[in-house]
């Protein structure tokens, strides 16, 4: 007999932020690059809004898998569990350097452009959280709120000239530059700090499924973090280094108001897209609507998710790179900072519905191979298999 331990609510909000971040993604290999969605100036509403629904994603991961850690702690040992999350945290960075560096997102090991981004950050919030399983959840809760109200404070804190204590900045609290020669940049995209303080918090909200009034926390944690957003984001005093503005239409200002800074993650982007991920949480535990229940397999096997969608995006760019140019040198080569994941071709870039097409065409191809592998943790329980 196969039992399973997963919790469906939090499956289909994983799932489904999942399947937002592949539209994020499709975005950065197909969309046109040289207008920054966030820039309100330039960039076209329809553009700032594709982007800005995929904010939800990163927020919602990192409390997720504190989550998931808090629901482990009524099957393992304090100490077991310590242990599984300081090795998946040492996988998922070793992960993050070679796997999805090279063979995901830049397709050459030459290691000229690292950057460190979500697997990194996340990799050590779980070696961070690893050692506060021994307190009581809501103790790390709170060290996680602490966390993620208190950061901004240190925003004016210039970056040290030492290129150690440098280097320490950009990864605890960047992002910026790691390492900088004339053969190697290491960039710190995902700064530590907010993220570990997000999982923390996510490991106090594991503990609420222990709670038959889950449900009524949930909405009330949901309703709370929705309006300090909006009431602190009018102050425009705290939680956020870029104020809104107006702008040059109601619209834009509407636009500038939710325009909230996302490296590193500050209080009101965090308040912004946590706030709505709670009321998911809520508005799911009871019932999951049938047109979502596919969106379940992608939530069961995030990590498998996630590198193979980077691989099909990265090949299908080479594919269309092959019929457009007759040639795909450029998918090969290490790219510029601000022309992440590759370096594009001339003229590359498509619109928004070519973006939007290409990214349901990348889910709708993962779903069967996703479904197998959810089915093969289901019934298999040899210790690698969570690993992965």
């Amino acid at each position: 007999m196969v039992r399973s331990h997963r919790v469906d609510s939090i499956d289909l909000v994983r799932g489904v932020i999942m399947i937002l971040m592949a539209l994020d993604h499709t975005r950065d290999f197909f969309g046109v690059l040289s207008i920054s969605p966030t820039d309100v100036a330039r960039a076209s509403a329809p553009l700032f809004l594709t982007r800005w629904i995929t904010h939800i994603c990163a927020p919602v991961f990192f409390l997720l898998t504190g989550a998931g850690a808090s629901l482990a702690r009524g099957r393992r040992t304090n100490g077991e569990l310590a242990r599984l999350l300081l090795t998946r945290g040492l996988w998922l960075i070793f992960l993050e350097l070679t796997v999805v560096r090279c063979l995901a997102f830049q397709f050459n090991f030459d290691y000229r452009v690292t950057m460190l981004i979500v697997l990194w950050a996340l990799g050590w919030a779980m070696i961070v959280l690893a050692p506060l399983v021994y307190l009581p959840a809501g103790a790390v809760a709170a060290f996680g709120a602490v966390m993620i109200a208190s950061h901004n404070l240190f925003d004016g804190i210039p970056r040290s000239p030492n290129p150690v204590a440098g280097a320490l900045q950009a990864m605890l609290h960047g992002p910026g530059m790691v390492l900088a020669t004339d053969r190697h940049v290491v960039f710190a995209a995902y700064p530590l700090i907010p993220w570990i303080g997000v999982t923390a918090v996510g490991f106090g909200l594991g503990s609420l499924y222990r709670n038959p009034n889950r449900r009524a926390w949930l909405v009330q944690a949901g309703v709370a973090c929705c309006a300090a957003f909006l009431i602190l984001r009018w102050l425009n005093v705290y939680g956020d280094p870029s104020p809104w503005s107006p702008q040059r239409s109601p619209l834009f200002t509407a636009l500038s108001f939710l325009n909230a800074t996302k490296y590193p993650p500050s209080l009101l982007f965090l308040l912004m897209t946590l706030g709505p991920a709670a009321l998911l949480l809520a508005s799911f535990d009871r019932t999951i609507p049938r047109f979502l229940r596919p969106a379940l397999v992608y939530g069961r096997v995030p990590l498998f998710y996630f590198v193979l969608h980077l691989f099909l995006l990265h090949v299908l760019a080479i594919v269309v790179s092959y019929a457009r140019y007759g040639d795909v040198h450029w998918m090969f080569e290490s790219p510029s900072l601000d022309r992440y994941p590759f370096t594009q071709p001339p003229g590359w870039g498509f619109g928004l519905p070519a973006v939007y097409a290409a990214w349901v065409a990348v889910v709708a191809m993962l779903y069967v191979p996703c479904r197998w592998f959810a089915a093969v943790k289901l019934r298999r329980r040899e210790w690698w298999i969570s690993y992965l």
